[in-house]
């Protein structure tokens, strides 16, 4: 089983040093298809251009070989390295992002139920030391500690999207309307 947290330690200065917070390290795809997820941000901006990505892909790529070479890999399986953008509905993995995107919607799953729900979904309320208030709508405010969350993400709303506005809309104007197509009539399909 791969160490995720040693695997963080190792992906974590690479970030850094191209001026990147790092948001995820996971494995994902089991062994039929192992993925070394790696997810990662701009603090100004929260986004990753495509050469931002293609820049830290291969900071850790190189990181990752030289262990490999030296006898220390630390992934024994063949796997895929993806590095991305968190996108908009982005996974919540530190406590600083939940201070950051109060006022949006999240679903949050617990690692053990509260008051009966195991996963709860509303509006971040606030953070308050390592409490996170959730506004579940009828329901009230729930507040549950940083350690009790297993996963947790943002939900798409439409507020989120205001929110996330894409970094550059340059080429946008560019795009151009395929020609209308012939209409198909019954005898053109065999």
């Amino acid at each position: 089983m791969t160490d995720i947290a040693a695997l963080t330690a190792l992906i974590e200065p690479e970030a850094r040093a191209l001026g990147f917070a790092l948001v995820r390290v996971k494995m994902t795809g089991g062994k039929s298809d192992p993925t070394l997820q790696v997810m990662a941000e701009r603090p100004d901006t929260r986004q990753l251009t495509i050469e931002d990505c293609t820049a830290l892909s291969h900071r850790i790529s190189d990181r990752l070989d030289a262990l490999e070479a030296a006898g220390r890999d630390p992934i024994a399986e063949a796997y895929r390295l993806e590095v991305s953008s968190p996108g908009i509905d982005r996974p919540l993995t530190r406590l600083s992002d939940y201070r950051d995107w109060t006022g949006h919607e999240a679903r949050v799953r617990l690692t053990e139920a509260v008051d009966g729900r195991k996963q709860l979904t509303g509006d971040i309320a606030g953070v308050e030391g390592d409490r996170i208030s959730i506004d579940l709508g009828q329901h009230g405010i729930a507040t549950i500690g940083f350690d009790q969350i297993d996963h947790a993400k943002l939900v798409m709303t439409d507020r989120l999207i205001a929110a996330t506005a894409p970094l550059s809309m340059d080429g946008a104007d560019e795009f151009e309307d395929a020609p209308d197509e012939a209409p198909v009539s019954a005898e053109d399909i065999h």
